[in-house]
């Protein structure tokens, strides 16, 4: 296994699926519309989905549908049933906010995430987040979201780091296409168990003892 860099000058998160468990709140409404339109709901196709923006993901649904030009109206309404999903609730995963606290201790931090605004703000809220973070940007903040480098070039630049001196968390293959695209190296903790990602450092929680060491000895 690869391992990350301790001098490191910065640390970028991904939220959905990564830092809160809001994919529990997209899949929930994924099933639904795939099931209204006749097709099942799988792993096969949350990977259809998973990481991309809202925009991206009603075109995917089209596409898988058959129903072209249809890809605004379903991202209307995957927005729409997320955001009442999302008012029900979601929890921090497992280690999020001990290593986002033990990262900021050391060096800047910040959330690049490819969901907008309005989305993001209630993940990171409902994740007890909000105060930790300073720093955040979303899908609809850059010309280009995930899996273009804009979100992590964006947010390196905030934090004054340079991208190839400073370090993603990830959780999906559009998240971490975005972070290699901007040089930053890349951990990755799937949201989809058994998926083959591209990556410097590989666990199944943000609570691996592993990480909490890393961040214990980060010097920029």
């Amino acid at each position: 296994m690869r391992s990350l860099p301790v001098t490191t000058e910065a640390v970028v998160f991904d939220c959905d699926g990564l830092l809160v468990n809001t994919e529990d709140c997209w899949s929930v409404v994924e099933a639904a519309i795939f099931a209204e339109h006749g097709h099942p709901f799988g792993p096969d196709q949350k990977a259809l989905v998973i990481g991309r923006t809202v925009e991206d993901a009603g075109q995917a649904m089209a596409d898988h549908f058959g129903r072209p030009g249809a890809g605004a109206e379903l991202a209307a309404e995957l927005l729409a049933r997320v955001r009442k999903e999302l008012a029900r609730g979601a929890a921090a995963l497992p280690g999020a906010v001990e290593l986002v606290r033990a990262c900021r201790a050391r060096v800047p931090v910040a959330v690049a995430s490819n969901s907008p605004r309005e989305l993001l703000d209630a993940a990171l809220e409902a994740g007890g987040l909000t105060g930790l973070v300073t720093y955040s940007f979303a899908a609809d903040e850059v010309r280009s979201p995930k899996p273009a480098p804009d979100l992590y070039l964006t947010a390196c630049a905030a934090l004054g780091a340079a991208p190839e001196r400073s370090v993603a968390f990830e959780d999906s293959a559009t998240g971490v296409a975005a972070a290699r695209a901007a040089g930053l190296r890349v951990a990755v903790v799937p949201s989809l168990p058994g998926a083959d990602l591209d990556h410097d450092w590989l666990g199944t929680s943000l609570a691996d003892p592993e990480l909490a060491a890393w961040a214990a000895a980060l010097n920029p």
